[in-house]
Protein backbone atom coordinates (compact mmCIF):
# COMPACT_ATOMS: atom_id res chain seq x y z
CA UNK A 1 0.00 0.00 0.00
CA UNK A 2 2.62 2.24 0.85
CA UNK A 3 4.67 1.36 -2.31
CA UNK A 4 1.12 2.92 -4.49
CA UNK A 5 0.94 5.64 -2.39
CA UNK A 6 4.65 6.85 -3.39
CA UNK A 7 3.89 5.58 -7.13
CA UNK A 8 0.59 7.65 -7.26
CA UNK A 9 2.63 10.85 -5.56
CA UNK A 10 5.50 10.91 -7.82
CA UNK A 11 2.50 10.48 -11.12
CA UNK A 12 0.67 13.51 -9.70
CA UNK A 13 4.17 15.68 -9.73
CA UNK A 14 5.07 14.27 -13.00
CA UNK A 15 1.79 15.30 -14.03
CA UNK A 16 1.89 18.74 -12.33
CA UNK A 17 5.37 19.80 -13.98
CA UNK A 18 4.68 18.32 -17.33
CA UNK A 19 1.57 20.28 -17.21
CA UNK A 20 3.79 23.49 -16.79
CA UNK A 21 6.49 22.01 -19.38
CA UNK A 22 3.33 22.39 -21.88
CA UNK A 23 2.08 25.39 -20.42
CA UNK A 24 3.56 27.98 -22.63
CA UNK A 25 5.36 31.00 -21.66
CA UNK A 26 6.20 34.57 -22.72
CA UNK A 27 9.16 35.85 -24.51
CA UNK A 28 9.84 38.68 -27.25
CA UNK A 29 9.97 37.10 -30.70
CA UNK A 30 13.27 39.36 -32.60
CA UNK A 31 12.32 39.83 -36.34
CA UNK A 32 13.63 41.07 -39.69
CA UNK A 33 11.88 44.60 -40.79
CA UNK A 34 12.66 43.70 -44.40
CA UNK A 35 9.94 40.98 -44.36
CA UNK A 36 7.14 43.41 -43.16
CA UNK A 37 5.71 46.32 -45.33
CA UNK A 38 4.68 48.02 -42.19
CA UNK A 39 7.75 47.76 -40.99
CA UNK A 40 9.58 49.00 -43.90
CA UNK A 41 7.28 51.92 -43.81
CA UNK A 42 8.58 52.96 -40.57
CA UNK A 43 11.99 52.81 -41.20
CA UNK A 44 12.19 50.47 -38.64
CA UNK A 45 15.81 48.69 -37.87
CA UNK A 46 13.68 45.90 -35.35
CA UNK A 47 10.68 43.91 -35.33
CA UNK A 48 9.54 42.67 -31.95
CA UNK A 49 6.40 40.46 -31.34
CA UNK A 50 5.25 39.23 -28.13
CA UNK A 51 4.70 35.38 -28.73
CA UNK A 52 3.69 32.89 -26.23
CA UNK A 53 0.74 31.38 -24.65
CA UNK A 54 -0.80 34.44 -23.25
CA UNK A 55 -3.30 36.97 -25.66
CA UNK A 56 -0.36 39.10 -27.54
CA UNK A 57 -2.73 42.37 -27.76
CA UNK A 58 -2.68 42.09 -23.90
CA UNK A 59 1.05 42.59 -23.67
CA UNK A 60 3.03 46.06 -23.30
CA UNK A 61 6.06 46.08 -24.29
CA UNK A 62 8.92 49.07 -23.64
CA UNK A 63 12.38 49.67 -25.10
CA UNK A 64 15.46 51.71 -24.22
CA UNK A 65 19.07 52.29 -25.73
CA UNK A 66 22.00 52.08 -23.16
CA UNK A 67 25.46 53.09 -25.19
CA UNK A 68 28.59 54.26 -24.68
CA UNK A 69 29.34 57.42 -26.43
CA UNK A 70 32.66 59.79 -25.86
CA UNK A 71 33.03 57.51 -22.65
CA UNK A 72 29.80 58.64 -21.52
CA UNK A 73 26.74 56.53 -20.41
CA UNK A 74 23.77 57.34 -22.17
CA UNK A 75 20.26 55.98 -21.57
CA UNK A 76 17.60 56.95 -24.36
CA UNK A 77 13.82 55.90 -23.61
CA UNK A 78 12.84 54.74 -27.14
CA UNK A 79 9.16 54.96 -28.85
CA UNK A 80 7.75 51.59 -30.48
CA UNK A 81 4.96 51.68 -33.32
CA UNK A 82 2.37 49.17 -32.86
CA UNK A 83 1.54 47.01 -36.13
CA UNK A 84 -1.63 45.69 -36.85
CA UNK A 85 -0.95 42.07 -35.70
CA UNK A 86 -1.31 42.11 -32.26
CA UNK A 87 1.37 42.09 -29.80
CA UNK A 88 3.75 43.15 -33.20
CA UNK A 89 6.31 46.31 -32.61
CA UNK A 90 8.33 48.31 -35.19
CA UNK A 91 11.78 49.90 -33.84
CA UNK A 92 13.44 52.86 -35.58
CA UNK A 93 16.64 53.71 -34.78
CA UNK A 94 15.95 56.32 -32.34
CA UNK A 95 19.92 56.82 -30.74
CA UNK A 96 23.00 58.32 -32.21
CA UNK A 97 25.18 56.64 -35.15
CA UNK A 98 28.85 57.10 -32.70
CA UNK A 99 29.06 54.63 -30.14
CA UNK A 100 28.23 51.23 -28.69
CA UNK A 101 24.32 50.63 -28.13
CA UNK A 102 22.66 47.88 -26.09
CA UNK A 103 18.20 48.15 -26.89
CA UNK A 104 17.08 46.63 -23.95
CA UNK A 105 13.25 45.11 -23.99
CA UNK A 106 10.98 44.61 -22.08
CA UNK A 107 7.58 42.73 -22.07
CA UNK A 108 4.78 42.49 -19.42
CA UNK A 109 1.35 40.00 -19.85
CA UNK A 110 -0.24 39.87 -16.79
CA UNK A 111 1.88 38.25 -14.06
CA UNK A 112 4.22 37.14 -16.84
CA UNK A 113 7.51 38.81 -17.54
CA UNK A 114 10.29 39.04 -20.08
CA UNK A 115 13.12 40.94 -21.80
CA UNK A 116 15.89 40.73 -24.03
CA UNK A 117 18.76 42.70 -25.19
CA UNK A 118 20.23 43.24 -28.28
CA UNK A 119 23.22 44.72 -29.05
CA UNK A 120 23.15 47.86 -32.24
CA UNK A 121 26.11 49.71 -33.43
CA UNK A 122 27.44 51.17 -36.59
CA UNK A 123 26.55 47.96 -38.63
CA UNK A 124 23.51 47.82 -37.50
CA UNK A 125 21.06 45.70 -34.98
CA UNK A 126 22.61 41.69 -34.20
CA UNK A 127 19.30 40.63 -33.35
CA UNK A 128 20.83 36.92 -33.73
CA UNK A 129 22.65 37.26 -31.06
CA UNK A 130 20.28 38.35 -28.51
CA UNK A 131 19.87 37.14 -25.04
CA UNK A 132 16.83 36.90 -23.26
CA UNK A 133 15.95 35.93 -19.75
CA UNK A 134 12.61 35.53 -17.72
CA UNK A 135 13.36 37.79 -15.10
CA UNK A 136 15.31 42.00 -15.27
CA UNK A 137 18.55 42.31 -16.54
CA UNK A 138 21.41 43.60 -14.22
CA UNK A 139 23.71 46.37 -15.61
CA UNK A 140 26.36 43.97 -15.61
CA UNK A 141 24.50 42.28 -18.06
CA UNK A 142 24.12 44.91 -20.05
CA UNK A 143 27.78 46.07 -19.50
CA UNK A 144 28.95 42.94 -20.69
CA UNK A 145 26.83 43.35 -23.86
CA UNK A 146 28.69 46.79 -24.39
CA UNK A 147 32.26 45.70 -24.43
Amino acid sequence: MQNRFANLLAAAAVAALGSQLWAGGFWLQLGNPEANAEARNANAVLVIKAVGCADPANAHVTARAVGMVDGKRQAIPLKLAALSEPGTYALARQWPEQGKWVIELTGKNGAMFTNTLVSAGPSGVDRLHAKAEMKPFSADDVEAMLR
